[in-house]
């Protein structure tokens, strides 16, 4: 009896001390890359200048008519 609780409590401190060493362990730390010089500007100008509001289809197709294309 005394071998299968000696297997028992032998199997669980390694479980216990696997499942310690894993909550201890570091986790490696991801590094902010840095911003090159044209991501930059462009994070500048998207704030400066934002993008264009989308003009309504009716529109569009009117511009973009037949008739209209011929008057030009």
């Amino acid at each position: 009896m005394s071998t299968v609780g000696d297997f028992v409590k032998g199997v669980v401190s390694d479980v216990l001390n696997d499942m310690l060493k894993k909550a201890s362990g570091k986790r490696a730390r991801r590094r902010k890359r840095a911003i090159s010089p044209t991501e930059r500007l462009r994070r500048i100008e998207r704030l400066l200048k934002p993008a264009k509001r989308q003009t309504s289809r009716k529109r569009t197709m009117r511009a973009r008519s037949k008739t209209r294309r011929r008057a030009t």
